[in-house]
């Protein structure tokens, strides 16, 4: 895999970035895309339709590579990458990564000894009809990323599906 994967440019910061890094199932990524614009869509939601990065270099792209190139879009709070995991699941679930997890590598270890021992998750799996629902949440702050880890640990399958 390059280290250096395109830049993303996203039209708009309300739109969950997803971007495709396995391409063994075309019909499963069409299914990821048609629920994400289904979602958007739907009857009485106003989401921005998800900004959907579908480019063969991506193809391999490891967690910690597309943290990184997210990262350059310092609006970002969330990123959703379909994986092999997401091809392989009738749940299709994407896995969301926490852009702000290596916020804390400033923290002071008198008083955050047990941040720093145990860090939060910075990755949870979300069926395609949450993304927006958790995207939205995470941008505006008003839940925070182990909110939805807890969330998928009480989930039967182990994916956020709501709040």
């Amino acid at each position: 895999m390059a280290t250096d994967l395109p830049e993303i440019v996203r039209p708009d910061e309300w739109a969950p970035l997803v971007i495709r890094t396995d391409y063994t199932d075309d019909s499963a990524w069409r299914e990821v895309v048609a629920e994400l614009d289904r979602v958007a869509g739907a009857e009485g939601r106003s989401e921005s339709p998800a900004h959907m990065v579908d480019d063969r270099r991506w193809d391999g792209a490891t967690s910690d590579e597309a943290l990184v190139a997210a990262a350059r879009d310092e609006e970002l709070s969330v990123v959703f990458l379909a994986d092999g995991v997401t091809m392989r699941s009738p749940l299709r679930p994407l896995l969301a990564l926490d852009l702000g997890a290596d916020d804390d590598h400033d923290l002071d270890p008198v008083y955050y000894r047990e941040l720093i021992d145990s860090p939060p998750p910075r990755d949870v799996r979300v069926v395609p009809d949450a993304v927006h629902m958790v995207h939205g949440n995470l941008q505006l702050a008003n839940l925070d990323f182990p909110e939805f880890a807890e969330a998928a640990a009480a989930d039967p399958e182990g994916v956020v599906r709501d709040v």
